[in-house]
């Protein structure tokens, strides 16, 4: 394992509780926006715009955007 995969295994934990705060903010919003809607549709819809912000930043990296950030 190379020194940046150390760094990033040594943060995995959390990054992914910062991708659980930003769902579970999000959800929060959505509820005092929308208190009679659907959560797990919320929930549904949330997740899939999250992955096309995530599916967005991929193409970025193979676009090369981040190769010298």
């Amino acid at each position: 394992m190379d020194i940046v995969e150390k760094e990033l295994e040594s943060r995995r934990e959390e990054i992914y509780k910062e991708l659980e705060m930003l769902f579970k903010a999000n959800m929060k919003i959505s509820d005092w926006d929308i208190p009679e809607a659907d959560d797990a549709k919320v929930a549904r819809r949330l997740l899939a715009i999250i992955q096309e912000g995530l599916d967005k930043i991929a193409s970025d990296i193979e676009a090369g955007k981040y190769d010298n950030y």
